[in-house]
């Protein structure tokens, strides 16, 4: 199935309980027994799971193009918006100019086609577990999401600082647990919806979300000894942690040494 047709099964998700016919049989002095019929268990959309595999699966002898240097560039391919972003890296962990970051934020734009910058850390966290799976793109399902008019909703989406993404070729699991090892990131696994969540923030968090796209939240988090084990080693090789948080800002400036950065207090939003 085309991935076009897979995002629609995915746009329209949920998991379905119907009532179904009960039967019963009344015998003298024993009470009526009931029991949901097969149509009452959960099912999902037909051709979802293919649907799933076919996002999952390498294009037949597609490999990442190569900058100047021989190193691969980072491949965005945003599936629900048909389109792809090449971006080139300054070196093996990442670093992308002002140029790259644009292209990046048009391509990670909500469905709505609003844009907002993308935070260069998660980029560059991104572009290391496509080198690490020597993955020929990264398949976005979702970037930028536009926060309601109060400004509020979308979670850590709505500051252009997370994406939902699946590694052709890899397992969601296996992405997770490299991803895990960067530190002072967020990393959420979606086993029924089948990506991985991936954002910057101060303090690692890993979660474990088991609903479906649409449905309430299953969040629960997993592994925080783990969470806290890879700070520590992001510190002591060098590492610092990502402002919390920052807006309106030219991205060139705030990339250079002591370029000022706007920081927000709010609490970390660990949801998807």
């Amino acid at each position: 199935m085309r991935i076009g047709a897979w995002m629609l099964g995915m746009a329209g998700f949920a998991l379905v309980a119907s009532s179904g016919a009960a039967w019963a049989q009344r015998r003298p002095g024993r009470p009526v027994r009931s029991f949901p019929s097969r149509a009452a268990r959960p099912t999902a959309p037909s051709g979802f799971f293919h649907s799933v595999r076919a996002l999952h699966t390498p294009t037949r002898g597609a490999k990442a193009p190569l900058d100047a240097s021989g190193r691969p560039k980072l491949v965005l391919n945003a599936v629900y918006l048909k389109e792809v972003a090449e971006l080139t890296a300054a070196g093996d962990e990442g670093g992308f100019a002002a140029e790259d970051l644009d292209k990046a934020a048009h391509v990670l734009r909500s469905a709505e086609g609003n844009e907002h910058p993308v935070e260069p850390r998660t980029l560059n966290v991104i572009y290391r577990i496509q080198r690490h799976f020597n993955a020929h793109e990264i398949r976005i399902i979702s970037g930028y999401r536009t926060p309601k008019p109060d400004g509020t909703g979308q979670g850590l989406h709505g500051r252009g600082i997370a994406i939902d993404f699946v590694v052709p070729g890899a397992s969601d699991l296996d992405v997770a647990r490299f991803a895990r090892e960067t530190g002072f990131v967020g990393v959420g696994v979606y086993p029924i919806a089948s990506f991985v969540h991936v954002d910057v923030r101060p303090r690692s968090y890993f979660w474990m979300d088991r609903s479906g796209p649409g449905r309430s939240s299953r969040e629960r988090g997993i592994l925080l000894d783990v969470a806290q084990r890879a700070d520590s080693f992001a510190r002591q090789r060098g590492d610092v942690p990502p402002p919390r948080f920052f807006i309106g800002l030219d991205v060139d400036e705030a990339l250079k040494p002591g370029g000022r950065v706007v920081p927000v207090e709010t609490e970390d939003e660990d949801e998807d």
